[in-house]
């Protein structure tokens, strides 16, 4: 009898301890939000269901990546805030057309979507169209799971004619953040594989001029003021002019560059830090991301730049998303001359006495799968490193985010 009570004590306790440890993960929605949570990291993760947009990324209560004030602010302003997928191409091209499988394909500048004369950052990063396959969450995290059908809408396909899907996964598990891209292509022809993400990245405590940056790549790519590659490239450490794991933000302006020859972990990922005041924050790229941007504008006096800087930069400079329209004018290949390359990072301007940093700044470390103006270098023959897929094939990689110290 003895021996029954305990065999029951035993299984009473089993079955009240499984629930608790099945609870560390969660996926709810509530209205437009599903929240993905981590109980033990203190993860939260909340995703903009119709956008698959992680607009808001917390460890602790500290936010990790810019965000709106408001859920109503975001959807009327997205820019680049959250976790902006751009698609189907990232960054700029040097002209208002692309080449793939040795076709050209001008760009219809008068849908609107594409502007030029310099072309950048695709068109669905601000996308309303995305929708949720899934949502769930086990005792191996907790996920949502959503898909854009690019091939089913018109305005996509005038300018990027190839049909495929989009796959995204948001998936938290032991203290990490997944983001997992899939492509699948449609169509009849190889379809070359150049989007990115433009996360923003910020430190809980400090400014900008008190973090440090480290960088898993060993090539930078030269290019002109406009942003693009002149096709020559040198060691990360000629650019920095300082060691590539311990980059003082303080010590540059507009950082605003791309990096490739990763370098890779024992499970093929390649970690961009964040560091500063105990705390540090982790992107870690997958073997088919060969590139990183780092985008970091100086911090400018309160009054003059709005948060940390961001008016420098993305949006300055002809084709950026933000900037003034302009008229849809077709135009040829933009003058790249490596005379005006950019070899070193420029040196930051020190604010003016008595000034106040107009918010801490940030950094951009920017997911790639190729180089800026992939497209149109790899038909030149300068960018050898141009992914396809083949019809009826897929693609796919993550990133991760994670934290320490927080």
């Amino acid at each position: 009898m003895r021996l029954l009570r305990v065999t029951l004590a035993a299984l009473v306790v089993l079955v009240c301890a499984t629930p608790a440890a099945a609870q560390r993960y969660s996926a709810t929605r509530k209205g437009d939000i599903i929240e993905l949570v981590d109980k033990v990291a203190e993860m939260h993760v909340e995703v903009v269901a119709d956008m698959s947009n992680a607009w808001r990324i917390r460890v602790k209560g500290h936010d990790l990546v810019r965000t709106s004030e408001t859920l109503e602010d975001f959807r009327a302003r997205p820019g680049y805030n959250g976790m902006p997928l751009l698609a189907p191409f990232a960054n700029r091209l040097d002209q208002t057309a692309f080449y793939a499988n040795g076709q050209k394909y001008n760009f219809d500048l008068e849908l609107g979507n594409v502007r030029g004369p310099i072309v950048s950052t695709g068109y669905v990063h601000g996308s309303t169209l995305w929708e949720v396959v899934e949502f769930k969450a086990d005792d191996t995290g907790a996920w949502v799971t959503s898909r854009l059908d690019f091939y089913k809408h018109p305005r996509y396909m005038q300018q990027w004619p190839f049909a495929h899907t989009i796959t995204m996964t948001y998936k938290v598990a032991g203290g990490e953040l997944e983001v997992r891209t899939r492509i699948d292509n449609l169509s009849a022809e190889p379809m070359p594989v150049v989007f990115g993400y433009h996360p923003i990245f910020e430190l809980p405590d400090g400014t900008r001029n008190d973090w440090t940056v480290s960088v898993d790549a060993r090539t930078h790519w030269i290019e002109i003021p406009q942003r693009l590659p002149t096709g020559e490239t040198q060691p990360i450490e000629d650019f920095f002019k300082a060691d590539r794991t311990a980059i003082q933000l303080k010590d540059y302006g507009l950082i605003d560059d791309v990096f490739t020859d990763l370098i890779r972990d024992a499970n093929g990922r390649a970690t961009m830090k964040l560091m500063g005041l105990g705390k540090e924050l982790h992107v870690s790229l997958g073997p088919k991301y060969r590139t990183v941007l780092l985008w970091s504008p100086p911090l400018q006096a309160a009054g003059g730049g709005g948060r940390g800087g961001a008016g420098q930069g993305r949006g300055a400079g002809p084709g950026r998303a933000g900037g003034p329209a302009q008229p849809p004018a077709p135009s040829g290949p933009f003058p790249v001359d490596p005379a005006d390359g950019v070899r070193v990072a420029p040196a930051a301007v020190p604010l003016p006495d008595g000034a106040t940093p107009a918010g801490k700044g940030f950094i951009a470390f920017e997911p790639m799968v190729a180089i800026t103006n992939a497209l149109n270098l790899a038909h030149r023959g300068v960018y050898k490193e141009l992914q396809s897929v083949e019809p009826g094939g897929s693609w796919e990689e993550s990133f991760w985010i994670t934290t320490k110290g927080y």
